[in-house]
């Protein structure tokens, strides 16, 4: 199969392509229900908002120090290995909370099961991008990224939303059980998957990582990072971008709540729309890159996300912010699907991992503080000027893309 006639016929009757969705879709949805059964849990067995919170900051610790080395256990091993193992690993500690549950309530377990289930998530992010490539054709990977990523934001509200059903109807244990049930048949379908031999890497480079050791592998990723003329500017703009727009889901909460005085259910309405966005950049990214090229779509984009942003400060009309969340989303999933597919075409094979694991550790580092920073500007000045502000400054960051290597990438 080479798909050059018609890529997106010939992408739907890969069959590996085909297990890969479903079992990807399958693994998230186990996600978007760990999203929400793991809290609930803690609430229901402690009642504190304060130990759901310490839960899902261990949890982010340990995806953080996980993806150090993610990088690196990626190019060393088999990838389908590895996501076999990520997702059995994630089963087995997830289903241990059921289990102990019929005896026991014992909160250390949660401590325990939950970061660990969060580091072996991290592993599976790394090992998920740089699999694509070696099951369709370069020209596909775009097609094939925006499927995975509009599954995605399916399982981000259907999973929820079940997980919510199966909590009421028999607790969230029950729900944590299904959690577990969806990543054993994740990790069965992928015996369906058959991946391309990854190329060896030069002998030169195969020298200095011996002699580097873990550390010089993970400097490898950062090195070709840094060399490249798009990803370089990419990356540093990514990470302005994501210190500007990590707390915005806070924002917009809050922007609802408490600026316009509207209920939980109204906040779930508008969070609902923003998925449509993602849906729908989903559906048109690759005609888009397509039509105008990586640069232009990726500045593009983003500058309109900003735009998106802003006017959240200039409208107090709910169905507006709604549409304002979904054209962010489809703005920002745009972007993010175009960048994903970027480094996946041009990073040699067996350097992806450790180029991928570079790429997020060093963009989703300045997110925490840029998070605290927004909210904290919009408690003190008001969420309205701080919509305004963080558009622009969004916007900003695209057209900076103009004068880099992204215009003519």
């Amino acid at each position: 199969m080479t798909g050059r006639d018609s890529p997106k016929a010939a992408l739907w009757a890969n069959p590996n392509y085909r297990a890969f969705l479903v079992t990807q879709t399958l693994s998230a949805l186990g996600d978007s229900f760990s999203f929400v059964a793991i809290p609930l849990l803690v609430l229901h067995s402690t009642g504190s908002i304060v130990q759901m919170g310490l839960v899902t900051g261990l949890t982010g610790v340990s995806s953080i120090v996980t993806g150090i080395f993610a990088g690196v256990v990626a190019d060393r091993v088999d990838r389908r290995r590895l996501l076999m193992v990520t997702d059995v690993a994630r089963c087995l500690l997830y289903a241990t909370i059921p289990l102990v549950w019929l005896f026991a309530r014992p909160m250390w377990l949660i401590y325990t099961v939950v970061p660990l289930a969060g580091g072996f998530a991290m592993l599976f992010r790394v090992a998920y991008v740089t699999v694509v490539p070696s099951i369709v054709e370069p020209d596909q990977i775009t097609r094939a990224n925006a499927h995975l990523f509009g599954s995605y934001a399916v399982a981000a509200v259907g999973g929820p939303t079940l997980a919510g059903f199966v909590t009421a109807a028999s607790g969230p244990v029950a729900a944590i059980g299904v959690d577990a049930a969806t990543f054993a048949l994740s990790a069965a379908g992928l015996l369906l998957v058959k991946l391309r031999p990854t190329p060896a890497p030069p002998a030169e480079e195969r020298g200095e990582a011996g002699r580097g050791g873990v550390r010089g592998e993970f400097l490898a990723g950062i090195r070709f990072l840094w060399a490249h003329p798009v990803l370089r500017p990419l990356t540093i703009l990514l990470s302005l971008f994501i210190f500007l727009t990590h707390g915005m889901t806070d924002v917009i909460i809050f922007r609802v709540k408490e600026d316009l005085g509207h209920g939980d259910d109204t906040v779930g309405y508008v969070l609902s729309a923003g998925t449509i966005g993602t849906v729908l950049a989903a559906s048109m990214v690759t005609r888009v890159r397509k039509r105008l090229g990586f640069g232009p779509s990726w500045i593009g984009a983003t500058a309109l996300g900003g735009v998106a942003v802003a006017c959240f400060g200039l409208t107090e009309n709910v169905p507006v912010i709604g549409a304002l969340a979904a054209g962010m989303l489809l703005a920002t999933g745009v972007a993010g699907i175009c960048s994903m597919s970027l480094r996946q075409e041009v990073t040699p094979s067996h350097l992806l991992g450790r180029v991928t694991a570079a790429f997020w550790t060093t963009h989703d580092s300045l997110g925490p503080l840029g998070a605290a920073a927004v909210t904290a500007a919009a408690s003190g000045f008001g969420v309205a000027e701080v919509c305004v502000a963080v558009g622009a400054g969004v916007v900003c960051v695209a057209l900076s893309g103009t004068l880099t290597g992204i215009a003519r990438g």
